[in-house]
């Protein structure tokens, strides 16, 4: 199950006895597991209810006893095995057994970062027992980020400010959640963060400073992209992350560009390419399309795979260098 789903249904949803957080996005296994707690603990207390233990380390025996265990002052008690995927491929062949017939006294949560479907341990344990824990598409997490705003931070937030929040941020719904407390505090009374609070109080990600690079090209200012990609590499940037940010809006303009030389106009053309709809986003995409032409356009998808390549050790040349002809070629004028 979607962790999001898990979270809108949980205080309906039957208590199982073992709930496994399986993928990547920490702030989701964060309010899963809280989720979980909660509705197992109720008003119980949870300092007696809680047991803990990372999973490198970990034998079966132990676990199996605080899970027979019934705490002081709590209806049951929740063990939770954190980087548990050592754990449970050391006791899988147990794990299988005590899934069949777990205890009645206790909640399991594993966190894992894999939990594959085929495996015997996933097919014991029913839908709303296994949460994909995986940050969604970026469209729905603007939706996600206007919710939560609200629910989480009591404020509200226009979906464009959404938007931009995440073309500044990324798609760390932790670091998403970080901004908007940030934000929700620095505005005060005022119920609505707007446009302008995410652009003046959100820090720049690499992302950002790509998006930047690009809106100097836009404006015919190569130099000042090279300056802000010179500006990545002193700061440690790694060459193949600076490419994927690069490669993600590129992309874009090359996908706004085939439906253009078809004949569409930018603003469905933008909409069908995922441009954001924010106006500073579509002002600067339409900069960066008039300025490449559709001819560079057209060649955007061969030259990011000839850098993809070159930069994993398909090119003698430095991957500095090779950053820098990508900007030479879409900074200098059209032909």
């Amino acid at each position: 199950m979607d962790a999001l789903a898990f979270l809108d249904k949980v205080g309906k949803a039957t208590r199982q006895p073992i709930y496994v957080l399986s993928g990547d996005e920490d702030f989701l296994k964060r309010a899963c597991r809280n989720a979980i707690v909660a509705k197992v603990v109720g008003d119980g207390d949870p300092e007696f209810a809680i047991s803990s233990y990372t999973g490198d380390k970990l034998d079966l025996s132990t676990v199996r006893n605080e899970l027979e265990t019934l705490p002081f002052f709590a209806p049951c008690r929740v063990v939770i095995v954190d980087q548990a995927d050592p754990f449970v491929t050391a006791n899988r062949d147990s794990l299988e057994r005590y899934f069949a017939k777990p205890s009645q006294a206790g909640v399991l949560i594993l966190d894992v970062k894999t939990f594959p479907e085929t495996t015997k341990l996933a097919k014991a344990l029913t839908d709303g027992a296994k949460l994909a824990c995986k940050s969604p598409p970026q469209a729905k997490l603007a939706d996600w980020c206007c919710s939560w705003a609200k629910a989480g931070h009591k404020k509200k937030l226009g979906r464009d400010a959404a938007m931009m929040l995440l073309d500044l941020v990324g798609t760390s719904m932790g670091q998403l959640d970080q901004e908007l407390e940030k934000l929700a505090a620095a505005i005060g009374a005022r119920p609505e963060i707007s446009l302008d609070d995410v652009d003046a109080l959100v820090g720049r990600s690499r992302a950002a400073n790509v998006f930047q690079i690009l809106d100097c090209i836009g404006d015919g200012k190569p130099q000042a992209a090279m300056t802000i990609l010179h500006q990545l590499f002193a700061e440690g940037e790694d060459p193949l992350a600076i490419l994927g940010a690069l490669t993600s809006n590129l992309r874009k303009l090359a996908t706004v560009g085939r439906h253009a030389a078809l004949g569409q106009s930018l603003g469905p053309a933008m909409d069908a390419a995922g441009v954001a709809s924010w106006p500073q986003a579509r002002q600067s995409a339409e900069r960066q399309v008039k300025h490449l032409g559709l001819r560079r356009l057209k060649e955007l998808p061969d030259w990011l795979i000839e850098i993809n390549l070159g930069l994993k050790g398909g090119s003698p040349l430095p991957p500095r260098l090779q950053l820098e002809r990508l900007i030479v070629k879409l900074g200098r004028p059209r032909g």
